[in-house]
């Protein structure tokens, strides 16, 4: 890795040494975003003006110059984190001579950063009023008098002369097996795996990036011990160009060995490696450490992972794993709201508790409260027409049990008491209040798949254009999900399958069984490796048999619009209509959508979109009815809980009252 070979020039002292130690990983300084270093107009603050001048202290100020070079902005900043003069300018030297000392450490540093990114050839000056100092060691003699001349004066006056030079550039690239050749080991394209290109720029940073890309590549063919031993870099100070050599050791093929469960806090054991799908003796991959370390995350209880892998292989010739967990607070209490210009404000409170019995259990208590849209034809004009009524709630409370006995199966009950008003004043809709419960059994079969399978009971009132419903729900849900996203909140790639059914028996008014069934699929796309660029699609079905519409009650009835089905319609509004040209709600469902995720920053993204979807009278979608159509665009600013969505989107064909656009803000993505 060290041993460099000289061809023509001899290399500078010091740039040699600092070039193999950026390659090995042990000398690239981290560096920090600083608004100062910012050029324009100096907005953030006054971080580079020097200290203010005293009889103790000689301050400085500090320019660099580099000339016409490219990518200078990127270079200067470069320099300033290898500079010592510039870390320590608010920071002034005592006297002139620590100061001209303190100029002199400097060569070396920053000569190393420009041979870092292939200005082999450099030349550095470190100048006080004239006095330059261009190489390490011993300043020379009139440097430190002339910086004293300053003392109670002026800021003393230091510029950084910088001469790149040309960039050299790579010009041969050879991977090369390390001493233990394995035939089996080969790499058909060795070029496109490191990446490393001849004539790119000869920089530290791309050869650094070509050693993860070789090891990961031979991880990837289960090779977990796969290293790079030795980079071989040739500098050509004639020809301006580096040629490299990579001597790689890809390591034996290997299975999982054992997996320890090492450190829990209070999570039992036992539920951690419930959530674990690896078996001993299946081959390596990096994949599957990354889907077991997202499978233990999804435990309410678990706050971090830390999957570690042994140094070296078993008598099987597999590789053991170790597994630490931290915990998370086990008490939360939390706040959200959400706005539309449609559905109106909500806010929700909600209490949790995550290792409620000492077995990771998880308690949450929620309670929402949103404004619940008239559909009688009146309006809120002003606060005095403000009443309860016009007030929706939901109490929520669930409990989750995983690993019931250290298995796969986890047991959930939800319990919920809602009351709520659905629709419009054009159009009108149904109010409802209603408590439910239900009791399941959900079987992971892996991190990605699973079933359920419980009873729920449901008491309720509904009232819309029909008429009045006092019903009585016993039903048995069944339901199966599969997920292999890489991102709850901002999928990147992957699908996602929920698919149920569930048969009702019915008591009350109306005592028709009906069995009601549902299912939806995304799917995520990414076009380049960096996830920039996603294309995202969803379609979500629904159907209902065994009962006519109006023995249904409305709460069971399909609806489409909002800002989780099609947009830029109210929640829940688009329907059959019957009565009095009133929403009735259907008995089949067809919604759709696709957007393209473009990234414009880090933080930054624009998402155009495209909605359509209407629920049906007929017990299965009809496409020959007329289907609601929505478009619109959506702005995402990315955090690390996810990303903050607000839409705009606008009906395309509206019907008559539908609002020409509307607004959502949210957490999240929209599916």
């Amino acid at each position: 890795m060290r041993s460099w070979r000289r061809r023509g020039i001899g290399l500078a002292g010091g740039g040699v040494c600092a070039f193999a130690a950026i390659l090995a990983g042990d000398a690239s300084p981290a560096r920090a975003f600083d608004l100062s270093s910012l050029d324009v107009f100096n907005l953030f603050g006054t971080k580079d003006k020097p200290p203010p001048v005293s009889e103790a202290t000689v301050p400085y100020e500090l320019r660099f110059e580099l000339g016409d070079v490219p990518d200078a902005s990127s270079l200067k900043r470069s320099l300033q984190d290898a500079s010592l003069l510039y870390r320590l300018r608010e920071d002034a030297p005592p006297d002139g001579e620590t100061l001209a000392r303190r100029a002199a450490a400097d060569i070396n540093p920053l000569i190393d950063a420009l041979w870092a990114q292939g200005y082999f050839n450099a030349q550095v000056a470190i100048a006080v009023d004239g006095v330059a100092v261009t190489q390490a060691g011993e300043p020379p003699p009139g440097l430190a008098p002339t910086a004293e001349r300053y003392r109670n004066r002026s800021p003393a006056p230091i510029v950084v002369t910088v001469d790149p030079g040309p960039q050299f550039a790579l010009r041969n690239v050879d991977i090369v097996p390390g001493a233990r050749r394995d035939p089996t080991a080969v790499i058909p394209d060795p070029g496109k795996v490191s990446g490393l290109v001849p004539g790119a720029p000869a920089t530290s940073s791309s050869i650094r990036a070509a050693q993860a890309a070789l090891v990961d590549y031979w991880r990837g063919k289960s090779r977990p011990l796969a290293r790079v031993v030795e980079v071989r870099p040739v500098v050509d100070h004639a020809a301006k160009t580096m040629d490299v050599a990579l001597v790689v050791d890809p390591g034996p093929v290997a299975g999982f060995g054992d997996v320890s469960v090492t450190e829990t806090g209070d999570i039992p054991a036992e539920v951690i490696r419930s959530f674990i799908y690896l078996e001993p003796g299946e081959p390596y991959s990096p994949k599957a450490l990354t889907d077991t370390r997202k499978s233990i995350a999804t435990i309410p209880a678990v706050g971090s992972v830390r999957i570690r892998e042994g140094t070296t292989l078993d008598q099987g010739g597999n590789l053991p794993i170790f597994v630490e967990v931290n915990e998370r607070p086990k008490r939360l209490l939390g706040f959200s709201a959400r706005y539309s210009t449609i559905d109106g404000p909500a806010v929700k409170t909600y209490w949790e508790h995550r290792n409620l019995f000492g077995g990771a259990e998880r308690l949450r208590l929620e309670a929402s409260v949103f404004l619940a849209p008239r559909i009688d034809g009146t309006k809120i004009q002003r606060f005095g027409d403000f009443e309860p009524t016009d007030l929706g709630a939901r109490f929520s409370a669930s409990f989750l049990k995983p690993a019931l006995g250290g298995s796969r199966n986890d047991l959930l009950i939800d319990a919920s008491g809602v009351r709520e008003r659905v629709g419009t004043n054009r159009y009108g809709g149904y109010t409802a209040r209603y408590a439910n419960i239900t009791t399941a059994i959900r079987h992971r079969f892996s991190d990605v798949f699973s079933i359920q399978a419980g009873i729920e009971a449901e008491r309720g009132q509904t009232s819309d254009v029909l008429g009045q419903v006092d019903y009585m729900l016993l039903g048995v849900p069944l339901s199966l999900r599969y997920d292999s996203t890489d991102s709850q909140l901002d999928p990147t790639r992957g699908i996602r399958v929920a698919a149920s059914v569930t048969p009702y028996a019915a008591f009350g008014d109306s005592d028709a069984p009906f069995v009601q069934s549902k299912a939806s699929v995304s799917g995520y796309y990414a076009l380049d490796e960096d996830a920039r660029y996603v294309l995202a699609g969803r379609i979500g079905l629904g159907s209902i048999g065994g009962a006519a519409l109006d023995e249904v009650p409305a709460t069971r009835r399909f609806y489409a619009g909002g800002g989780g089905s099609v947009r830029g319609y109210a929640y829940r509004t688009l329907s059959p209509l019957g009565p009095l040209n009133h929403l009735t709600g259907g008995r089949s469902l067809f919604e759709a959508s696709v957007e393209a995720r473009i990234k414009i920053t880090n933080t930054i993204g624009i998402v155009p979109f495209f909605d359509a979807g209407m629920a049906f009278e007929s017990q299965f979608p009809n496409f020959k009815e007329k289907m609601q159509y929505a478009a619109g665009l959506g702005l995402r600013y990315y955090t690390p809980i996810g990303p903050i969505r607000v839409d705009v989107a606008a009906p395309l064909n509206p019907r008559k009252g539908d609002k020409p656009v509307a607004l959502y803000i949210s957490i999240g993505q929209a599916f």
